[in-house]
Parts: structure tokens; sequence; C-alpha cells
């Protein structure tokens, strides 16, 4: 069901008001976008990466760029949207205040388009459910990676997103691959339905 002109507008005072404004520091963004080779919408998760390492992007050669760690649509981001409804809603901003950002994915359609803020444990997992469902046709597995990389600490969701980004193509392909299989198990075991059912009972 489509939102009503009134909650649209409520919405988009919201982004400009308490939004928007996150959106020149944060560690991560999620971009709701539209390509015309991928169903709408397109999920894009970035990083703000700089280059010094430090944090303290200076001199202007040494700026923080916008790296992309993943991507989401389909069938797989309509699966996971409850999922990933629940990380978003406990991003806030630098006053700890909720940015209530679940509220752009209510809903049957997202009409949303644009960039969302998101804290360094929000991206991370994030980027982890968008990379760990490439490959993956069962959507059973895939709920079920998301709904286990939800479980993950922060200091969890940073270490195995390091595991995956920063050890070589070899190296990272076979830890996406290993994470794969121990967090989702293998194509058409009946066991992941059966550990499915029990996280989505215990929420």
């Amino acid at each position: 069901m489509a939102k009503s002109p009134e909650k649209q507008a409520d919405l988009q005072r919201h982004y400009r008001r308490h939004v928007r404004p996150s959106l020149k520091k944060t560690a991560w963004l999620l971009r709701v976008t539209e390509h015309k080779d991928k169903p709408v919408p397109l999920f894009i998760v970035k990083e703000r990466v700089h280059p010094n390492g430090n944090g303290n992007p200076e001199p202007a050669s040494e700026r923080p760029h916008l790296q992309r760690r993943g991507i989401l649509y389909g069938p797989a981001q309509r699966r996971c949207l409850p999922v990933l409804r629940s990380i978003v809603s406990r991003v806030e901003d630098e006053a700890g205040i909720p940015l209530e950002l679940h509220r752009f994915f209510s809903g049957n359609s997202i009409t949303f388009r644009g960039n969302l803020p998101l804290d360094e444990e929000t991206g991370y997992k994030l980027a982890l459910i968008f990379k760990l469902r490439e490959r993956v046709s069962q959507m059973d597995r895939v709920e079920l990676i998301a709904r286990r990389v939800e479980r993950f600490t922060r200091e969890e969701a940073a270490y195995w997103h390091s595991r995956m980004t920063n050890f070589g193509d070899a190296a990272n392909r076979w830890a996406r691959s290993g994470l794969r299989t121990m967090l989702g198990g293998q194509p058409n075991d009946p066991a992941v339905e059966d550990m499915l059912l029990r996280l989505r009972d215990s929420r």
C-alpha cells in the first residue's frame, strides 16, 4: 500500500531536518537508487574511506571517498527487508537520537530515493549481507545469512568484513565462501529451514 501524501510529506520533512544533516560525517551510507538494468529500488552500501587511514583527511589530495561495498536488489532484497529494517532502526545521530531510518522502508513499495547515513556497525552488517548473498539462489539461505549477521556484535561484523576485503583477491574470495557456508549452510540442506524458523521465532 502506498503512503498517503501527508505521510510522504512528513517523511520528507523528517529527512531534511534529522537525517540529511548526518550524511556529511557518517562512516557509511546506504544509497537507494535506480539502475536501468536492475529491479527497483537498488540498494548500494558505501564506506567512507580515508586514504591516510587516520580519519583526518589532510592534505586536500587525501580527502576521503565513498567506496561501494555491496548491492542488493530483487528477490534477495525483498526477503531480507524485515531484517534490514531492524538493523537500520538502531542508527542514531551524534546526540544519540534515533534517526528512524526504518520509516523509509515501510509498506510494500519503497518510494524513497537518496542517501541514508549509517554508523559503523550498521555499515559492516549491511556490507556483509549484500556481499554474502551473491551466488546464493536459495532464498531461505539468503534470509538465514541476514538474520545471523544481524546478531553479530560490532566487533564481529568489523572483523569478518575485514577478512572479506583486506587480504587480496584469493583470500577475500575464500573468506566469503567460508562465511557464506558457516552462516547459510549448504544448498538444499534441510537444516537451513529448521534454523531459519528458530531464528524467526526468537525475535
